[in-house]
């Protein structure tokens, strides 16, 4: 058996912005981290499956989630060495309000819309 240790500022450091880099098979999905530059916001995701973890390793983003009750949404801001489980079947997105390295753990699959509610999409 081998271990493997990971360093997300460092991989993250080897990356182009936004570009998504796969660590590590984690159950039915995987963990990865990426890196970009304050800016927009991203496309709704969903996790049918699984909650997701959403750890923020250098600067902070605002997170969005709707609840599946239908409810409005909720709003979490994760600050540098913070992180956020986002509970499965929940859609949410997120905005980097400054430079900022996340490490994220998604063990299922994943949905996205581009819809201004995708809970009410048919």
């Amino acid at each position: 058996m081998k271990l493997q240790v990971f360093d997300p500022r460092a991989v993250a450091r080897e990356t182009g912005e936004m570009e998504f880099k796969a660590l590590c098979q984690f159950n039915d999905g995987g963990g990865g981290v990426f890196w970009s530059s304050a800016g927009g916001q991203s496309p709704w995701e969903m996790h049918p499956d699984c909650d997701e973890l959403l750890h923020v390793v250098e600067g902070e983003i605002e997170v969005e989630v709707l609840p599946s009750d239908g409810s409005e949404g909720v709003f979490a801001t994760i600050k540098a060495g913070s992180y956020l489980v986002v509970p499965r079947g929940c859609w949410h997105r997120q905005r980097l309000t400054e430079e900022t390295t996340e490490f994220y753990l998604t063990p299922g699959r994943t949905l996205h819309s581009h819809s201004a509610d995708p809970r009410v999409e048919a």
